[in-house]
């Protein structure tokens, strides 16, 4: 499998924030201004430390909260109301403990109207494509935590939008799984077998951030502005920390935040 190393800089942006901001009962600044452009195809991340407005941003982006001041624009239009072209997979899995994990990857499908013989197959296809096949009919509380966030990536690729935003995805798992489940996601933005192919990782490890992206853009807190956005260029994807590039871009980018 080829995997994508590196993003045409000619490539179309699927997302634009001008001048954004958000205030805190009117008057309290907790993010911006804020302006950022992410290309199709791209690989983004947002660090900073805690308070520092990045899954305010991300929420923001999905249209789940309108900013203060600013506007957003995605494909070409200003975001008004839900991103309906965005997905997101949240840290605390959000899974419906009532319903099977092939309901649950099924949900947004079938709120979009699509018909029960179609969302089934495709919930399917998803599940399996995260490497739960057998899991279809088992609940929420029958699985591990890295099993349930690995439900929550196939119920966001499901809905095939165009940018897959992850606010803090791993950081609930234990080392070994977060490292697989990171692996996982690199293998399935690669894949011709997903349309999605912009993603948007809020983390707050900066390695994390190094290993997977085309570009980290590092948030300074009070308000949440950019201090400085970092890109990972000459280094093929899949990466490890030995590599002493990257070593060095964790080392510049912890004296950024520190």
């Amino acid at each position: 499998m080829s995997l994508p190393q590196t993003t045409p800089a000619e490539a179309p942006p699927v997302l634009r924030l001008e001048a954004v901001e958000q205030f805190y009962d009117h008057r309290i600044r907790i993010l911006g201004p804020l302006d950022l452009e992410m290309r199709e195809g791209e690989f983004l991340s947002l660090v900073g430390p805690s308070g520092c407005g990045k899954s305010t941003l991300v929420r923001i982006i999905a249209g789940l909260l309108r900013p203060s001041h600013g506007r957003v624009w995605f494909g070409g239009s200003a975001l008004s109301g839900v991103n309906r072209r965005v997905s997101v997979v949240f840290q605390s899995f959000a899974l419906f403990p009532w319903v099977t994990v092939v309901e649950n990857v099924a949900l947004g499908l079938e709120a979009r109207g699509m018909g029960l013989r179609e969302r089934v197959k495709r919930a399917e296809k998803y599940i399996d494509l995260v490497g739960l096949s057998g899991y279809e009919r088992a609940f929420p509380r029958e699985l591990s935590r890295g099993m349930k966030q690995l439900v929550g990536l196939a119920r966001a690729l499901a809905m095939e939008p165009e940018l897959l935003c992850m606010d803090q995805p791993f950081s609930a798992l234990d080392v070994l799984t977060a490292r697989s489940m990171r692996d996982l996601v690199i293998d399935l933005w690669s894949s011709p077998e997903v349309p999605t192919k912009s993603i948007l990782l809020v983390t707050h490890s900066i390695e994390e951030a190094v290993l997977l992206s085309d570009r980290v853009v590092v948030l300074r807190s009070n308000p949440g502005r950019i201090a400085e956005i970092v890109t990972i260029a000459g280094v093929p994807r899949p990466r490890r920390l030995e590599n002493p590039s990257l070593r060095e871009t964790v080392d510049r980018m912890y004296g950024l935040l520190a």
